[in-house]
């Protein structure tokens, strides 16, 4: 039996991005030990999986913020050393990072990755004992897919599969609701606060209660904000990521901008409509099995009655879960 390490680590939506790669190699070895070594905050979400046998959490971005304590230092030293411990056929870093691939040199097995020109960061290919050519002008799922395939000896086939059961991770709900998903890690990236204003109030008017996640105490004031100028309006309590993932799943339909959480949406193959403001859709953008409308792109926003107007194209398509 195989033993296959993934070494995807952050943010959400590329955590979200290598599950296709997951159901492929999970298919094509179906008696392989999968194991994903993944930041702390995204355990959940990656043990979702059907696939995965085990998660790795490691605690990089709570380490970086205090390497000036000791205790830090302690943990790093025994996390790398349990890494060691382990040994494993096959080692693949499909991050292409500095930091992915330090932990891909700690861990023993033979190590894949992308060559020099396919990285996001040229010198991470130093830790890697066979280097794989990956287009950079792919969608990040197809370069997961393809990079995984190479590692693994096996050509993926077919349309990408999140392995995420939208039916049975669904949270019941007495009404129906649609998810909000208006933040995002840069400002550049946000929608007008009037025009979310503006479409909730369009919701509701289609019978729709309206639920604004949040993930730092600042989208936290912000959603709270939003939610007191809306009709049936709620800002939920901050989740573990599988119980977001569930409430996900209930939803009715999904608006957002562009965060790990719409990707999330778009794997669960929940309506969606996608507003992308400052960054480019044709790389990154939301793929899945459900009907996504994807507007705007870097620098050219799109407008509320766009937005609207998306949302009537997604809905007639909406079934109860």
């Amino acid at each position: 039996m195989a033993d296959v390490l993934f070494i995807k680590t952050s943010s959400l939506g590329d955590v979200v991005h290598h599950m296709p790669a997951v159901t492929d190699a999970r298919r094509a070895l179906p008696s392989a030990r999968l194991v994903w070594l993944v930041e702390e905050a995204f355990a959940p979400l990656a043990g979702l999986h059907p696939g995965v046998d085990a998660v790795v959490p490691v605690a990089w971005r709570r380490w970086r913020r205090r390497l000036n304590e000791g205790a830090t230092w302690a943990e790093i030293g025994r996390f790398f050393g349990d890494l060691r411990e382990r040994r494993f056929d096959t080692v693949i870093d499909t991050q292409g990072l500095l930091r992915t691939a330090v932990l891909t040199r700690i861990a023993r097995g033979e190590r894949h990755g992308y060559d020099f020109s396919s990285a996001r960061e040229g010198l991470a290919t130093l830790s890697y004992d066979v280097r794989h050519a990956v287009a950079r002008d792919l969608h990040a799922v197809a370069r997961n897919r393809l990079l995984t395939a190479a590692a693994l000896g096996y050509a993926p086939d077919g349309e990408a599969d999140y392995g995420l059961g939208r039916a049975a991770l669904a949270d019941p709900a007495p009404r129906p609701y649609a998810v909000l998903l208006h933040a995002t890690a840069r400002p550049a990236k946000e929608w007008p606060e009037a025009d979310w204003i503006a479409l909730g109030a369009t919701l509701a008017a289609r019978g729709l209660d309206l639920v604004l996640p949040w993930g730092t105490p600042a989208e936290k004031v912000r959603a709270e904000r939003l939610a007191a100028a809306m009709p049936s309006a709620r800002v939920p309590d901050r989740r573990p990521l599988d119980q977001v993932a569930r409430l996900i799943a209930g939803a009715t339909l999904v608006v957002g901008v562009d965060t790990g959480l719409l990707h999330l949406a778009a794997a669960l193959g929940v309506p969606l409509v996608s507003i992308f403001v400052g960054s480019r859709p044709s790389l990154t953008g939301p793929t899945g099995t459900g009907p996504i409308v994807t507007l705007g792109d870097h620098g050219a926003p799109c407008g509320l009655a766009e937005v609207e107007a998306a949302v009537g194209r997604v809905m007639p398509a909406a079934t109860p879960v």
